[in-house]
């Protein structure tokens, strides 16, 4: 698929209109108790679009990891309640962002170009794992968000929620510097939020396990590949 340049145009747009809208949801106050949420969500797909349009080597995993958690959420809300329309709209939206920017010749704009790699030393295979650690953490992170920012009874899971959303943001951004510790710090917010999970479930709040139970396994997902390699360089 050719177009690299109207593909990128459109999935950016699809990102704007996003951090748009998520923007004015916050602003408008139409659900006072998930404001903090909304904002965070903007965010989200407002760091998208920037990262697109600035082309920075790690903006087209992201933005389709972003792009699979619309399509993820798409495809719940349309089993709970059905095919509704506005549903269905952000289901396709997302997904056309995540097709246009799939792709060889889309890499050579972002991932693939070599002054990056050279500057840390990185080979095909090492690239792969990083893509596919970034995209699982772009999918994660608005997960993250809208439970770590959804009111809570309960200080303590509050508390071990923040805790949570601070090291996947520290560690997606240190993640795409290549630190090390960027790999520890996904493994323990997955860790965490999987523990978290768990306390939901036991407490017989089904409705909030979905959340941290998925963005828990996407973040474990996310440093597993680098598990190995980190572990046989500390044994040196």
């Amino acid at each position: 698929m050719k177009l690299v340049g109207e593909r990128r145009a459109l999935a950016a747009a699809i990102m704007a209109f996003y951090f748009l809208g998520y923007a004015v949801l916050a602003l408008s106050q139409v659900m006072p108790p998930l404001t903090k949420a909304l904002a965070a969500i903007a965010g989200v797909y407002g760091l998208a679009f920037f990262a697109l349009v600035a082309g920075y080597f790690w903006a087209r995993w992201y933005s389709v990891g972003v792009g699979l958690y619309g399509v993820i959420t798409s495809a719940i809300g349309i089993w709970q309640i059905g095919a509704e329309p506005v549903l269905l709209f952000i289901g396709a939206t997302h997904l056309a962002a995540t097709i246009m920017l799939w792709g060889r010749t889309m890499a050579l704009s972002y991932d693939g170009q070599s002054a990056w790699r050279e500057k840390f030393h990185m080979d095909d295979n090492a690239v792969q794992k990083l893509g596919g650690s970034v995209m699982k953490a772009g999918v994660s992170l608005p997960f993250v968000l809208l439970y770590a920012l959804a009111p809570k009874p309960d200080g303590a899971s509050l508390i071990a929620s923040i805790v949570a959303l601070a090291l996947t943001g520290l560690g997606i951004r240190a993640l795409v510097q290549l630190k090390t510790w960027g790999v520890l710090a996904l493994g323990a917010a997955g860790a965490l939020l999987l523990t978290l999970a768990g306390v939901d479930l036991l407490q017989g709040d089904g409705l909030s396990v979905a959340q941290p139970a998925l963005a828990g396994s996407l973040l474990v997902a996310a440093a597993v590949p680098f598990l190995a390699p980190i572990a046989r360089f500390a044994a040196r």
